[in-house]
């Protein structure tokens, strides 16, 4: 069921309120004009109101002409998804404009006031039944016009949290490239060393158990190697080099390599999309990693005979790749920190998979959401 027809059921707006709003309109279409002069000389008494009026007499007089028009379709309907669309187009207008939010209250008010002075002179015989066809009609257009300060609101939270991840992520970026630095050359000196001490032990004969010991500590060394790699690709990634790239072509060839390590598992990893090549402008090599990382973590996430399944699908503006598991999703207390560099639930993860993901998703200029519902999926949009 879409809002409008979700508004008309909970407010009770029938095809019996309909009938009395086109009789109203029938009897009193020539004193919407007086209602619109009447609405905007109250609108000009407040200041925050009269703030948004920027262009002087012209821009009210074309407003009123506007407001006789929005009354007069309100009255006649149909009360229809065109009509919600047009609804819509004024409320974000309103928004956009920077209209505050509590004179919407005011001026419904005014509206509904001179409303029911029109149902009292021209339908005296159902004026009961009239006046609340009028109060139903405006309490959905209050409805809408709202709900899109409300989506702003959320909107303008989701920013804010967005930009506090970055500034996070940012700190820790630099944070991770001075470790990396000041600790790989001490690292690469005691392997240098450790590969001299290995070498002297074989020529003379040592003690396996001290050949045993330095393998460990040689096993050790290459660990921290990577995981420092790691820490660099996440603090210091390349500009992009972008170029044309076949996105389905490279998610099949990332699914091909990942093939023998899911099989070991009992997974199965499948490839869907069009026959036709699905192109856009990236980083071949940061994309692959990209997908590499989903459909890795999703083959470890699948239980023993599920699926893996990746979508690669055009969208408005750009393409979409969504990587789908059968897993048992992710824990809502997990599901806020998976971008959290270091944060991993996984025996011996470094918790930094999912952190060069989110930073190379965005170093493209795209988004990445979660979604889990019997599974996990991870959709990825990037710009085309």
């Amino acid at each position: 069921m879409g809002y409008l027809e979700e508004l008309k059921r909970y407010v009770g707006f029938d095809s019996q309120d309909v009938a009395r709003l086109q009789r109203l309109h029938h009897a009193a279409a020539s004193e919407l004009a007086a209602i619109s002069d009447h609405f905007y000389e109250v609108l000009v008494e407040h200041e925050a109101a009269r703030a948004v009026l920027t262009e002087g007499p012209a821009q009210i007089a074309r407003l009123k002409r506007t407001l006789v028009d929005w009354v007069s379709s309100a009255l006649t309907g149909p009360h229809d998804e065109a009509y919600y669309e047009r609804r819509t187009r004024i409320g974000r207008r309103h928004v956009a404009i920077g209209l505050p939010q509590q004179y919407m209250f005011t001026a419904m008010n005014v509206m509904r006031r001179d409303l029911h002075h029109l149902v009292e002179k021209h339908l005296p015989d159902e004026r009961v039944a009239a006046v609340d066809s009028v109060d139903r009609l405006l309490d959905m257009e209050l409805a809408i016009m709202l709900r899109h300060y409300h989506l702003e609101a959320e909107e303008r939270l989701v920013r804010r949290e967005r930009r506090s991840q970055t500034e996070k992520l940012t700190a820790v970026q630099t944070l991770s490239a001075g470790l990396a630095h000041e600790v790989r050359n001490p690292l690469n000196a005691a392997k240098l060393q450790l590969e001299l001490l290995e070498r002297r032990l074989r020529r003379g004969d040592g003690d396996p158990r001290l050949l045993d010991a330095a393998e460990l500590v040689s096993q050790e060394i290459g660990r921290l190697s990577k995981l420092l790699d790691e820490f660099l690709a996440f603090a210091r990634p390349a500009d992009l080099s972008a170029n044309p790239t076949d996105l389905i072509g490279l998610a099949r060839h990332v699914v091909e390599l990942e093939r023998p390590a899911a099989a070991v598992r009992g997974v199965v990893l499948s490839v869907h999309g069009p026959e036709q090549p699905i192109e856009a402008n990236v980083d071949a090599p940061k994309l692959h990693q990209i997908v590499q990382n989903l459909v890795r973590n999703a083959a470890e996430a699948s239980p023993p005979g599920g699926h893996v399944d990746v979508f690669i699908e055009s969208i408005d503006g750009g393409v979409a790749l969504r990587v789908r598991d059968e897993g048992p999703g992710i824990p809502a207390e997990v599901l806020s920190r998976i971008y959290e560099p270091f944060f991993s639930t996984k025996e011996g993860g470094t918790g930094m998979g999912m952190a060069i993901v989110h930073s190379l998703v965005r170093l493209h200029g795209g988004e990445i959401q979660v979604r889990c519902d019997g599974g996990t999926e991870f959709i990825v949009q990037l710009p085309r």
